[in-house]
């Protein structure tokens, strides 16, 4: 990775990471790494600091401006279509607090009332959890799995349509698996929820994130039918790391979608921050050299971490990701005396996310996120070997 980003991250211990007192870093305890929660260990970028700063010396602390909201919707079109080749209209882009609240929204108000929704599993977590605070009930489909590369099982998904479900949750790039979809394979879900008159959440919110080989493509933009049926949701949050400041872009690619928004009423999509706001702007317009630093970086310590567990943990299975930072660990291999991700957790105090709350494909393994300083990761990996391997 060229220029000094690299030396920065690389000197900072996890001792100074502790001492941020993130809930990442604070979560394991005095000794422990911070590993569960999907924030980067890298700062932020000058852009965004700079805009924060100018947003805090004007105290334009009050609720948001519709000026705001547009130069969002601008901003972010304008990014979706120089990364992705993407056309969208910034009139039809709406800002929300988070990729969660977009759920929620999907699911009230965009969904057959009282419908289950379907969720392909391993799942990232608050998808088995929101629905049923909802009042709806889940379909879980299990993702198919071909040495660590996991597909859609589009016979179970038809399945789950055929029972009823509604809804389904498209997480591209996936977390917890790190999958990129290719077009082929996002035609082929489209073809089976046009066969049943679905809808499709698409959280892209790691859409930027993405390695060598792999290219993200919008759901919504790979057809007129998956527009008209989907709801895309997104954020700068990953990306630049910016999940506290609350903000996110649900973006309305059918007319009648855009008509419904209108209806519900502003506080259906209310809590976007102003600081929240500023950040993702300056992230879309100005932070694309320190992201690709950031890619490169990332690139290089998924690759150290399969090195690293071919060293110390030989009988861990892992695919390096295509996209996001959270590799998938699976130790069904090592016969373990009990689950992983809580073996993990309190004998090397590593916290991770345990398999299990992923739900339907998650036993046996983990959720590790790897966007740390390397020096700081191989600890991590020590750590874990010495607690699975002579614990």
């Amino acid at each position: 990775m060229p220029g000094g980003l690299s030396a920065v991250i690389d000197s900072t211990t996890a001792a100074a990471l502790r001492a941020r007192g993130s809930a990442k870093w604070s979560a394991p305890g005095p000794d422990g790494y911070g590993a569960g929660v999907a924030e980067m260990d890298f700062g932020a970028a000058a852009p965004i600091t700079e805009a924060l700063t100018r947003l805090t010396e004007e105290a334009a602390f009050g609720y948001l401006p519709q000026r705001l909201a547009d130069e969002l919707g601008e901003a972010c079109a304008h990014f979706q279509r120089r990364r992705f080749g993407w056309e969208v209209d910034p009139a039809h882009i709406r800002p929300v607090p988070d990729v969660v609240k977009a759920l929620e929204i999907a699911i009230a108000h965009f969904s057959r009332p009282g419908s289950p929704v379907i969720v392909p599993t391993p799942a990232y977590m608050p998808f088995l959890i929101v629905p049923g605070l909802l009042g709806r009930q889940i379909i879980q489909v299990r993702m198919r799995g071909d040495a660590g590369l996991f597909t859609f099982d589009l016979d179970a998904i038809d399945a789950a349509f055929r029972a009823g479900g509604h809804l389904l949750i498209l997480c591209n790039p996936y977390n917890p698996l790190g999958r990129v979809f290719s077009r082929g394979e996002l035609a082929g879900l489209t073809a089976v929820v046009e066969r049943h008159g679905g809808r499709v959440f698409a959280d892209e919110i790691h859409s930027p994130i993405t390695y060598p080989g792999a290219r993200h493509i919008p759901y919504a933009s790979t057809s007129d039918a998956a527009a008209a049926h989907s709801l895309t949701a997104t954020s700068a949050s990953k990306a630049w790391n910016l999940p506290g400041l609350k903000c996110a872009q649900m973006i309305l690619t059918s007319h009648a979608d855009r008509e419904q928004w209108e209806r519900m009423g502003p506080l259906a999509s209310h809590g976007a921050s102003n600081p929240g706001v500023v950040a993702n702007i300056a992230a879309f317009r100005h932070g694309g050299p320190w992201l690709e630093e950031v890619l490169g970086y990332l690139d290089g310590s998924r690759r150290l971490l399969a090195d690293l567990l071919a060293r110390h943990l030989p009988q861990m299975r892992y695919r390096p990701p295509e996209g996001t930072y959270l590799a998938w660990l699976d130790c069904t291999a090592m016969g373990l005396p009990g689950s992983p991700g809580e073996l993990v957790s309190e004998r090397a105090r590593v916290t991770v996310v345990d398999g299990p709350a992923f739900g339907a494909g998650g036993e046996g393994c983990f959720r590790f996120n790897f966007a740390t300083p390397r020096p700081v990761l191989a600890e991590m990996v020590e750590a874990m070997a010495a607690a699975l391997v002579t614990g």
